[in-house]
C-alpha cells in the first residue's frame, strides 16, 4: 500500500470545498456571537475520564484512545465537545448567572455512524449553562436556525422528541439496566414485535403505552393523541406541554415530532432536537442536533442546567450549493517600487490581489479575477485598475 493512502473515511481538504467551509465556520461564528455567545476553544485530547465522564456507551466506543508518553494516563482524542465545554463552566468560569459558549474545531470518531461520513468532523456548536427554563431551549433552537439559513440552509423541518416522555412511561416499573438498554434499541427502530416481546410480563398499561409510542409520530397533533393514548402522570404532562409550547414558538420552522426518537438517550435529559432539510440530491439531510443535558456537568462537581446544539461543518458543506467566488484583482508581478505600493495599497482597502507570477498568466482557479492592475503610459505610467 502506498505510504501516502489516508485512513479509511478520513481525508484531505482541497482549496475549493477548504475556502468553503472557512467562509462558513466564520460566518457561523459571526452568528454565535451576534446572539452573545462566546467562544471557546477546548484541547483536542484530554485525559479519558474527563472527555467520557457521564457521556454513555456510544462516545466511548467512538473515542480513540492512547497512552501519555509524559503520565503514562490513557488520553482520548475527543469525539464530541460538549463535555468538554461541560468541564469549562463549573472548573474553568464558574460563573453563578448564565453562560453562553461556542466551540468550532475538529473531533475524531473511531467509526462512521452512516454511510460516506468522515471518521474527522469540523465540529460548530453552541451551549447555554445556567438556565432551566424553555426560554434556553427556544433561544438554541432559534440560533440553530439562524445558523442553518445564514449558511444557505432553507425550509427547515424542527423534529422534536423529550426522553422524559420515555422515562414516564417506564417509571412504574423497575427495570435493570440491561433490559431498559434492549426496550431503547427496540423503540429506536420502532420494532412493536419486539417491544411487546420485552414487556410481555410487565403491567398491561405499560406494555400498551410502550408498544404506542412507534407509532406516535407525525405533526404537532402527535402531542393530543400522545394525552390520549399513554397513561397520564405529571411527568408526561411536563414533558408534552414543552414540546407544544416550542413547536408553536418555532415561527417559521415545519414541525415534526417522534415520541420514539431516542437517538442519543443516554445523553439528553429533556427535548431533543434536530434541523433536516433537503440536500443537493433532493434527499433530506440532518444538518444540525441538540437538546437539553442538565445532568452533563454533575460529574465536574456542578450540576447546571444545560442546552445546546451541534453540526458537522464538513457535512454541511457537502450537502450545499458551493458559493461563488469572490472577485479579485490580477496584477503583474514586478519590483517597480510604484507597482508594489499600489498592490500593497489594494490589499489594506480588503482587495484580493493575487500576483501573476512570470510564465504563469491564467493559474488562478480559486479566484474570480474580474479586474486587473495596468499600467497607463499616457497617464506618467501610473498604475489603474481595469475591469477583464
Amino acid at each position: 500500500m502506498s505510504a501516502w493512502v489516508l485512513p479509511d473515511h478520513i481525508a484531505d481538504v482541497l482549496p475549493s470545498e477548504a475556502r468553503h467551509i472557512e467562509e462558513l465556520r466564520r460566518g457561523l461564528l459571526d452568528t454565535a456571537r451576534s446572539y452573545g455567545y462566546e467562544l471557546v476553544m477546548p484541547p483536542l485530547l484530554e485525559h479519558l475520564e474527563s472527555l467520557l465522564t457521564g457521556t454513555g456507551e456510544a462516545l466511548d466506543l467512538q473515542t480513540f484512545k492512547l497512552v501519555d508518553q509524559l503520565s503514562g494516563r490513557t488520553l482520548g482524542l475527543r469525539a464530541d465537545s460538549t463535555p468538554q465545554v461541560a468541564r469549562i463552566d463549573p472548573h474553568l468560569l464558574n460563573r453563578q448567572g448564565v453562560a453562553r459558549l461556542s466551540y468550532c474545531g475538529p473531533v475524531v470518531h473511531t467509526r462512521i455512524d452512516r454511510p460516506l461520513a468522515s471518521r474527522e468532523p469540523l465540529q460548530f456548536g453552541a451551549e447555554i449553562y445556567g438556565h432551566a427554563g424553555l426560554e434556553a431551549d427556544l433561544e438554541v433552537i432559534e440560533l440553530a436556525s439562524a445558523c442553518l439559513r445564514g449558511a444557505g440552509v432553507e425550509q427547515l423541518l424542527l423534529d422534536m422528541a423529550d426522553v422524559r416522555i420515555i422515562d414516564a412511561v417506564l417509571a412504574p416499573v423497575p427495570l435493570s439496566a440491561a433490559r431498559t438498554a434492549q426496550i431503547h434499541a427496540a423503540l429506536a427502530i420502532k420494532d412493536v414485535a419486539e417491544l411487546q416481546l420485552l414487556s410481555r410480563d410487565l403491567p398491561a398499561s405499560v406494555s400498551r403505552d410502550l408498544c404506542a409510542l412507534p407509532r406516535l409520530f407525525g405533526g404537532v397533533d402527535v402531542l393530543d393523541e400522545a394525552r390520549r393514548t399513554l397513561q397520564a402522570s405529571p411527568e408526561l404532562h411536563a414533558a408534552l406541554d414543552s414540546l407544544a409550547w416550542l413547536a408553536e414558538q418555532a415561527r417559521g420552522l415545519e414541525v415534526s415530532i417522534d415520541l420514539a426518537d431516542l437517538r442519543g438517550y443516554a445523553y439528553y435529559t429533556g427535548m431533543r432536537f434536530a434541523l433536516f432539510a433537503q440536500g443537493t440530491d433532493g434527499e433530506s439531510v440532518e444538518f444540525a442536533r441538540g437538546g437539553r443535558y442538565d445532568e452533563v456537568g454533575a460529574v465536574f462537581g456542578r450540576n447546571r442546567p444545560a442546552v445546546g446544539f451541534s453540526l458537522d461543518i464538513k457535512e454541511l458543506v457537502s450537502a450545499i450549493a458551493p458559493r461563488p467566488l469572490v472577485a479579485a484583482i490580477r496584477a503583474p508581478w514586478g519590483m517597480d517600487v510604484e507597482l508594489r505600493e499600489a498592490i500593497a495599497s489594494l490589499r489594506a482597502q480588503g482587495h484580493t490581489v493575487v500576483c501573476a507570477l512570470p510564465g504563469h498568466e491564467h493559474e488562478v482557479d480559486e479566484f474570480h479575477c474580474d479586474r486587473e492592475l495596468v499600467q497607463v503610459p499616457a497617464q506618467g505610467g501610473v498604475w489603474t485598475l481595469k475591469n477583464i
